[in-house]
Parts: structure tokens; C-alpha cells; sequence
């Protein structure tokens, strides 16, 4: 992530996507593997941080969360399988908005329009051409690599959004993927039926313009009006720029079980001086060690509420702790400070 440009603007955003969209990755592991559990701690996730409908999680989590679900589910095509199950309700308003456009093409341009609400410094947008219409995807930090797993599911979860509010027999003119082919396409071919093009600039769907603008149903105006407010009411609260102690919390949230949280490497993220993060946290009555503190208490009072959460030791893990004994003497000590 880039250290932001200077000491008075709001922290650049930190590439993210709603936690939530790994539910249906999760779903699928628990069928196949058992491990799922074991592979989120690994990533420094937990199965609660997924459940909240709004809550964010860094982008590079889960694109590595995603390539290991394939290797641990022993699938190459992990991804493309999955999206091929995708539904509108999966992406909320946003899929709502795509199952009541009137035209292909209109469904394309509003999910192009509005996916900063579901993630975050990523590129979608629509190109007309001659005779065909071109949906393009993609990730803009080339540094999240490997991307494979996502890729191929987000193409297969548009094309399926496609056949199943639009038309069960359609199929792209052809898909296109950033990443090179692999061994066996075969399986991919089956899922998308139609050819695939692989190291291109961007993923994309090419499709027919005369698919692309018919028109299969009159829009409900008043309905995608209500949904559209929506989206726009989301979209404008996480436009507001944090204060300075919100900052630092999301840097906690993001980097706990993941890297070391000091001064120092805070500071960096913000483009401060250690002393400088340090003497700003102080003129809120606040101090780093405190805000890890608080963040882990959260995190561990609401796997204990909740029952059935992970071990002890896999929560020693996820928060940062070198073991569960170091975690649980910490605990001794939460209780004998208070909240």
C-alpha cells in the first residue's frame, strides 16, 4: 500500500472488498475440506469478520485467501465453478439493480457504475464497439498477483448474472484473461461457452451488441430509483474522509494477525515520524498500545460471546499474539484494567 502524500489529507483508500464476498468461498471449503477455519487464521481472517454485511476486509486477503482455497479444495478452476452458482442477491442492491435492467448492456454499465460499494481500486467499466460490446475487469494494483481464482470467478459470476436474469442460452462472443492459459482449458471452455483468450491487458466479456441491446423487460423507474439512492447513500458515507484516530484503528483492524503493529511501521503507512504518530495520538488522549489493546478485546469478546469460535490458540494467532498463553496473560490483565 502507498504511504499517503502528506500529513493533513485523509489516508488514501486501502484496497478493499466487503468481507462478505467470501462467504460462498467459505461455504464451499466447509463442503470440501473441513480446513476452512484453518486457512482464514492463516490469512489472519476469522469466520465472525466475515458475517457483517458492510464489513471490509483488505483486497490482498482475499485474493490470497481465494488461490489457496483452490489449492486446498484441489481444483484449478475453484473460482469459475463457484461463479457459475452466483446470484443477484449475492451482491445486494447492486445485483437487484443488474436483474431489473431492462438490457444486457444496462445491467453491464450499472454494475460498472456502482462496484466501488463492494470493492475497492478496482477497474470495470463497458466499451461500445462496432458490433459488440465489451465488459473489461480488473484489479489495479499489478502487486496482487497471483489473481487467477478471482479473476475467472468474477467473469463467471457476470456471465451467469447474464443467463440467469437475461437469457439461460446465452454466451459471450468471447472471454478474455489477463492471466496465461492453463494446462487444461477445457473445463473453463465448458463454463463459458465460447473461446478464451488468455494473457490479454484486462479479463473481459465480449458481447454481442445485438444481445447486449435487446430488450427483455420494461424497468420498474420508481424501484431502481429507491435502490440506486441506496447505493448512492453507501457509496457517499465511505467517501467521507475518517479523523486521524479512525485511521489509525483501520490500520489496526487491517494488520492485526498479519504484521507487526508498531510505531514505526504505523507512522510509515500515514506518511508521519514515529514521534509525530506518537505525539498526534496523545492530543486525542490516546496511545498506539491502547488501540491494539481495545481492537483485540473487541475481536476476542465477541468469539467468546459468540461460543462456538475458533481455538484458542488459532485466536491467539489472529491477534497477533505469539501463543495462547502470552494471549491468555494479556486476557488476566484486560480484566484487571476494565474495558
Amino acid at each position: 500500500m502507498a504511504n499517503a502524500p502528506n500529513l493533513d489529507g485523509h489516508l488514501p483508500a486501502i484496497a478493499s472488498i466487503r468481507a462478505s464476498v467470501l462467504l460462498s468461498v467459505v461455504a464451499q471449503l466447509d463442503r470440501q475440506t473441513g480446513k476452512t477455519d484453518m486457512l482464514l487464521a492463516g490469512h489472519g481472517l476469522l469466520r465472525s469478520q466475515l458475517e457483517d454485511a458492510y464489513g471490509l476486509i483488505p483486497m490482498a486477503r482475499y485474493i490470497a485467501v481465494f488461490e489457496d482455497a483452490a489449492v486446498h479444495a484441489g481444483d484449478p478452476v475453484f473460482g469459475a465453478r463457484l461463479g457459475s452458482t452466483f446470484r443477484p442477491a449475492d451482491i445486494g442492491p447492486i445485483g437487484m439493480l443488474f436483474a431489473l435492467s431492462a438490457t444486457i448492456h444496462a445491467a453491464l454499465a450499472r454494475m460498472a457504475r456502482h462496484v466501488a460499494v463492494v470493492q475497492g481500486a478496482t477497474g470495470i467499466g463497458v466499451v461500445d464497439e462496432d458490433d459488440r460490446v465489451t465488459w473489461s475487469y480488473r484489479l489495479e494494483d499489478p502487486r496482487l498477483w497471483p489473481r487467477r481464482q478471482d479473476a475467472e470467478y468474477s467473469l463467471a459470476a457476470t456471465c451467469q448474472l447474464v443467463r440467469g436474469c437475461f437469457s439461460a442460452r446465452w454466451n459471450p462472443v468471447e472471454v478474455h484473461f489477463e492471466h496465461g492459459a492453463p494446462v487444461d482449458a477445457g473445463e473453463l471452455r465448458r463454463l463459458f461457452r465460447c473461446p478464451l483468450l488468455f494473457g490479454q491487458s484486462a479479463n473481459r466479456i465480449v458481447v454481442a451488441r445485438a444481445d447486449a441491446e435487446r430488450v427483455y423487460r420494461s424497468e420498474d423507474r420508481d424501484l431502481i430509483a429507491i435502490l440506486e439512492r441506496h447505493v448512492a447513500d453507501i457509496r457517499e458515507k465511505e467517501r467521507r474522509a475518517p479523523g486521524f484516530a479512525e485511521q489509525v484503528r483501520a490500520l489496526i483492524g487491517i494488520y492485526l494477525g498479519h504484521k507487526p503493529i508498531t510505531l514505526t511501521s504505523v507512522a510509515a503507512e500515514l506518511g508521519l515520524s514515529a514521534r509525530t504518530l506518537q505525539r498526534r495520538l496523545a492530543g486525542e488522549g490516546l496511545c498506539l498500545r491502547d488501540l491494539v489493546r481495545a481492537q483485540r478485546q473487541a475481536i476476542a469478546a465477541h468469539q467468546f460471546s459468540a461460543g462456538a469460535g475458533p481455538s484458542k490458540a488459532r485466536l491467539a494467532e489472529a491477534l497477533g499474539y505469539a501463543d495462547s498463553t502470552v494471549f491468555w496473560r494479556a486476557r488476566k490483565a484486560w480484566d484487571r484494567q476494565g474495558p
